[in-house]
């Protein structure tokens, strides 16, 4: 299976790299892995539509081709990231505005849209400082949104999604049990 990790934190030794390090470490040889650290790579996240960049273009934008290619070849999807102010950080958001553009991640037929990336599977796994409680019960979860909204509407098949809330007040067992299901998740694929 060829396997794209999209990874989205800034910080190298945050609990998010560890979960990036630890599926990194326990994805069989067997699969094709490519990570996409979105902050490494500098991804610039600014959509502009002006004279040169017209929203009709996005899909054919030369600066996201490779990106593109990088969602084609793909047969599994892997978002790791933190829910910062209800929401998804803004290097990821931009990646979406970005490359799951119209005409290459969907179109529309009359006022229904259409995935135009079906057959693909994704995993969520996201990170917040909120007790799980009272996000589960008061807040809106970008991570949901992601699975609901956006790929959804791509075709993409959302089959895992796994939250680490209150990370902020985590000790370090806590921390190993949840980087423990994340190994178990990864020797499954």
């Amino acid at each position: 299976m060829n396997i794209l990790i999209i990874y989205a934190h800034p910080n190298a030794e945050s609990f998010n790299y560890a979960i990036l390090n630890t599926l990194k470490n326990n994805i069989s040889s067997q699969n094709n892995t490519k990570i996409l650290d979105l902050n490494k790579e500098n991804f610039d996240p600014v959509l502009r539509f002006d004279k040169e960049n017209k929203k009709r273009d996005l899909k054919d934008d030369p600066a996201t081709l490779e990106l593109r290619s990088q969602l084609t070849w793909a047969d599994h999807l892997i978002f790791i990231f933190p829910i910062w102010w209800g929401g998804m950080p803004a290097i990821l958001k931009g990646y979406i505005d970005r490359v799951f553009a119209k005409g290459f991640a969907y179109e529309y037929k009359g006022t229904l849209p259409v995935g135009l990336l079906p057959g693909k599977t994704a995993a969520i796994i996201t990170t917040h400082d909120t007790p799980g409680f009272y996000a589960h019960f008061f807040q809106q979860d970008y991570g949901k949104v992601l699975k609901k909204q956006v790929l959804k509407m791509c075709g993409i098949k959302t089959n895992t999604f796994i939250v680490f809330p209150f990370t902020r007040n985590s000790n370090q067992q806590k921390r190993n049990t949840f980087l423990s299901k994340i190994s178990a998740y990864a020797n499954n694929l």
